[in-house]
């Protein structure tokens, strides 16, 4: 089986990004992997310093088939970079591995990611493979829910190749209540988050990702264990981190899972969204960035 290059985007957290390297480096085909690494550079002078111990400590990585690394002369930002860096991996290799600098992989993630590939690879309703799954109970060893998602995952060229960044479809979702209703299946921060992305409140690569392939009807296959957990709200300094939540708190599994064909469960879809819904302090966030809360507050705190 051929393996898929993998893509690390990094910034200014030396420690969560040496967690995820040295976690990715425990996995059975490390060593027979290409690791591309990107590196943004700072967005500020305050950045500087810990852009440059997260560059120190990438120049000294080892143990993989072979390491390139990319260090941004400016700062790209999250969506810039990634959507760039995706974009030129995957025209050249047809498929990819894609992580951020707080994500800690299982052993077993790059085998799951790679066998997922290659099994769904000519199945064109499957967008990506994902290997981050919420602690819900009594779910099948793999399962489908439609749209994408964005912590530790993998796709093909084609799927990556007909996202439509510029979300020309979201004045019909907007008016349509059955669609958008479908699309918050996903979660009903969903809608919310493409709204802000289109109001230039947030920059999310992401949330266009998962709209792009809700609209094709393509569907993102999950493990019923995690094989990744997400340590970036242990700080502030995420793009889009919702602050110190236990929330998304799992523990990464070591147990190979049997992949399935294209089945949609739709008690597996109410368990999710059940679990992906909006507490109290996301929707004041939501309000105090859809309407200009937080400039207020920090004007006020000044």
């Amino acid at each position: 089986m051929e393996l898929a290059p993998i893509v690390l985007f990094v910034y200014d957290r030396p420690w969560h990004t040496k967690q995820t390297v040295e976690a990715l480096q425990k996995n059975e085909s490390a060593n027979k992997s290409e690791l591309y690494i990107y590196s943004d550079d700072a967005r500020n002078v305050g950045a500087k310093k810990n852009v440059d111990a997260v560059r120190a400590y990438i120049d000294r990585i080892k143990g993989f088939k072979k390491i390139t690394i990319v260090k941004r002369e400016k700062n790209w930002g999250l969506a810039n970079s990634i959507i760039d860096g995706v974009t030129k991996i995957v025209n050249e290799y047809g498929k990819i591995i894609i992580l951020e600098d707080d994500l800690v992989t299982s052993p077993y993630f790059l085998r799951f990611m790679n066998e997922g590939l290659n099994i769904y690879e000519k199945e064109k309703e499957v967008a990506s493979i994902h290997g981050y799954i919420y602690p819900i109970e009594d779910l099948p060893d793999t399962f489908f829910i439609k749209g994408a998602d964005c912590w530790g995952w993998a796709t093909w060229k084609d799927r990556w190749d007909s996202i439509d960044w510029l979300v020309k479809d979201f004045k019909m979702l907007r008016y349509d209540k059955q669609m958008k209703r479908k699309f918050e299946l996903g979660g009903d921060d969903m809608y919310k988050m493409l709204e802000l992305q289109m109001l230039g409140k947030i920059d999310s690569w992401a949330i266009r990702w998962c709209f792009s392939q809700f609209l094709q009807k393509r569907h993102t296959v999950y493990p019923v264990k995690s094989k990744v957990i997400n340590n970036g709200f242990n700080d502030s300094k995420g793009t889009h981190n919702s602050g110190g939540s236990s929330k998304w708190d799992v523990k990464v599994s070591n147990v190979k899972v049997d992949f399935v064909k294209l089945v949609v469960d739709a008690n597996i879809i109410e368990c999710w969204k059940s679990y992906h819904d909006m507490s109290l302090f996301t929707k004041i966030g939501y309000f105090l960035k859809k309407f200009g809360g937080y400039k207020i507050i920090k004007k006020i705190i000044q």
